[in-house]
């Protein structure tokens, strides 16, 4: 249910700032703007809105499969906590993955970032580490177990975020995707050897 509740907000918000360019300036990610004028709120705010319905509808549909996959992992889990911990997963890549942005961009008033992927990233990861072998469709077409998939994302996002050259905060998805996958493990520590039990489970 969260899930589909966070698609909600998340598409409402997307479409009032596609339809008014104030509402996109006011919300989207400025380090600058957090650090020297206290505008904290910024480090939330962007994950609501997307640069283009294309952007929205690949962020939204990634959360919609992964997103409702934890819910049942965080359910069996946690139980009663399984919605606390989900939105802390959520916000927690938000934040997480404005990290090293806030930091090379913070007396960078004309440097923006929008988009919901550090978050989603973390979802993503998080439900690798419950289940690293489940395939995943690549391109929506190809299966690739997950592990794989992670190291090649991975690898693929660290190689793009040193050329810097596509417009696109690939060092926010690598530190999203890594919060998600370490996140379940602060939870509860025991789930890092249930990984690698089934990372091995092939031997």
């Amino acid at each position: 249910m969260i899930t589909f509740i966070i698609i909600g907000i998340t598409a409402v918000v997307s479409y009032l700032a596609f339809q008014n360019h104030d509402v996109m300036d006011k919300l989207q990610f400025n380090a600058a703007k957090v650090i020297h004028q206290k505008q904290y709120y910024r480090l939330v705010s962007h994950a609501f809105i997307h640069a283009s319905w294309s952007h929205l509808f690949v962020n939204m549909f990634v959360l919609y499969f992964f997103g409702r996959g934890i819910e049942q992992y965080f359910g069996y889990y946690f139980g009663i906590r399984a919605t606390v911990y989900y939105l802390l997963l959520y916000f927690g890549g938000i934040l997480a993955s404005n990290l090293w942005s806030l930091i090379k961009h913070q007396n960078n008033y004309y440097y923006n970032a929008v988009g919901a992927s550090g978050a989603v990233s973390a979802i993503l990861f998080a439900f690798i580490f419950f289940d690293p072998w489940e395939d995943l469709l690549f391109f929506a077409i190809i299966p690739i177990p997950g592990i794989l998939f992670a190291i090649g994302y991975l690898f693929y996002s660290y190689q793009m975020s040193k050329k810097s050259n596509d417009n696109v905060a690939h060092d926010a998805h690598i530190l999203g995707a890594i919060f998600g996958f370490v996140f379940p493990i602060l939870l509860k520590p025991a789930l890092f050897s249930q990984f690698i039990d089934q990372l091995f489970s092939f031997l």
